[in-house]
């Protein structure tokens, strides 16, 4: 894994309120580029395999439905989690973010992935 992908994870793993898991991966391959769990049962490999496939349908229907837009993201409210499917702006990659919504604020939440994004769209 690399050094920015290691930087990337351990801030948001670290200053994120309520956090279960984070993953990076390619969008085309869906190669994981890493991912941390803070919850031994809770593998973000796998989440963020299932939820690639949740992003490709909804680009497939935007297409399907002739919108001039592309996807900048995607919430999954759980009644006890809040997922988060977040696409860079070339569409190369997606970070996919598990927190806990019982202590996270969702406004807060995006607002520190957007911080520590930036250290992804400078290096991918």
């Amino acid at each position: 894994m690399s050094d920015f992908i290691k930087t990337f994870i351990e801030e948001v793993k670290t200053n994120t309120p309520g956090y279960i898991a984070t993953a990076v991966a390619d969008v085309k391959t869906g190669v994981l580029y890493g991912s941390d769990s803070a919850v031994p049962s809770f593998d973000p490999a796998i989440a963020s395999v299932y939820n690639l496939e949740v992003a490709k349908a909804k680009m497939t229907a935007i297409k399907a439905l002739g919108l001039d837009s592309k996807l900048e993201n995607i919430l999954v409210n759980l009644n006890n989690q809040i997922h988060i499917i977040d696409l860079a702006e070339d569409g190369a990659y997606f970070v996919y973010l598990a927190v806990d919504s019982t202590k996270a604020n969702l406004g807060m939440t995006m607002a520190l992935l957007n911080k520590y994004k930036k250290t992804l769209k400078d290096n991918l």
